[in-house]
């Protein structure tokens, strides 16, 4: 049986950045409170009329595609991870697929939020070991800025997420080659309003109205203690869980790269792995939360400044709104 392996990893964020200085001109906050509670300094969110997930995930793409040594025509499937599609219908995948002048290939979109990345490389991973495609490319894209409520009341959410794209091409190679190990995937939906957008949802009698949007339910809410709480037990679960499944010590991670949802929940976790700093890599203090494009953004940056080397155990984490959560353990 063949294995996947990734052959290049690439990343867009908007020229826009926003600091925490400019968040505290929009509502109460500053920079010591922000940095305090997320470790964030600064992000990228989009400029309307020029950034779109599309044109993110396209510029993500080509630099995956250039990096791997792949041509646009060479890719059999593509698996699009988004909770911030362009258009309601249909999903993003076929939009890139158009602006990539791609063949008629399949184009997979899912919503899982902040695992989202880690679903995609799972599902590509399986599609290449059962021999159904040879070179699969797997993005996560959002544009989160739009979502946020701005206000006071918003703040909690308003200046921890951000905007950007990351993708990944992943290509057959024999089982004795380096390449994904395993991937883990859980959920837990008893907690889903704990970090949820509720509008525009289909089972209303109108998708939009006045009321609507005068109520706000079209705005990100989340509970910032109840997502805390869970994340620091399910991503030491789950990292754990692919060390075991491959008969690993948490001591072979040669990088660790956390989905970038708070500094202080990354630094957390390193401190119980016991892992020195050289071997988590962090970007969210110039990045912020990127949900499912935060994995591809760092795996592209560490990989971009010699963090990760041929033959690195590299182990994948994340979890998020759903709750979902997820790993993924690969040698480089």
């Amino acid at each position: 049986m063949q294995k996947s392996r990734i052959l290049g990893v690439g990343h867009y964020v908007p020229e826009r950045i926003v600091t925490n200085h400019e968040l505290s001109e929009m509502m109460n906050t500053n920079n010591e409170w922000i940095v305090e509670r997320t470790g964030i300094e600064s992000r990228h969110w989009f400029t309307p009329g020029v950034d779109t997930v599309t044109s993110m995930s396209k510029y993500a793409s080509e630099m995956a595609l250039e990096r791997a040594g792949v041509k646009p025509e060479e890719i059999d499937f593509i698996v699009f991870a988004t909770i911030t599609p362009d258009y309601f219908i249909p999903g993003n995948g076929v939009l890139l697929q158009r602006e990539l002048g791609m063949g008629t290939i399949g184009a997979l979109d899912i919503r899982n939020a902040c695992s989202g990345f880690i679903y995609a490389l799972s599902i590509a991973d399986q599609f290449i070991k059962t021999g159904m495609y040879k070179k699969i490319l797997v993005v996560g894209a959002e544009i989160q800025s739009s979502a946020l409520d701005k206000s006071d009341e918003g703040r909690s959410s308003s200046v921890i997420f951000a905007d950007g794209a990351g993708a990944a091409v992943l290509g057959a190679v024999e089982s004795d080659q380096p390449g994904i190990l395993s991937t883990h995937l859980h959920s837990q939906g008893e907690h889903a309003e704990e970090l949820y957008c509720k509008d525009p949802g289909s089972s209303r009698e109108v998708r939009l109205s006045p009321e609507l949007i005068e109520s706000g339910s079209f705005f990100l809410k989340m509970n910032g203690n109840a997502v805390f709480k869970h994340a620091v037990v399910r991503f030491m679960e789950v990292i754990k869980e692919a060390l075991d499944a491959n008969q690993l010590d948490q001591s072979a991670i040669d990088l660790l790269v956390p989905h970038q949802a708070n500094l202080r929940i990354s630094q957390y976790i390193q401190k119980q792995l016991g892992l020195p700093d050289e071997k988590v890599f962090n970007n969210i203090m110039t990045k912020g939360n990127t949900t499912a494009a935060t994995i591809p953004i760092a795996l592209s940056e560490a990989w971009e400044q010699g963090k990760i080397k041929e033959g690195d155990l590299i182990c994948l984490a994340a979890f998020g709104s759903g709750f979902t959560w997820a790993s993924a353990l690969l040698q480089w």
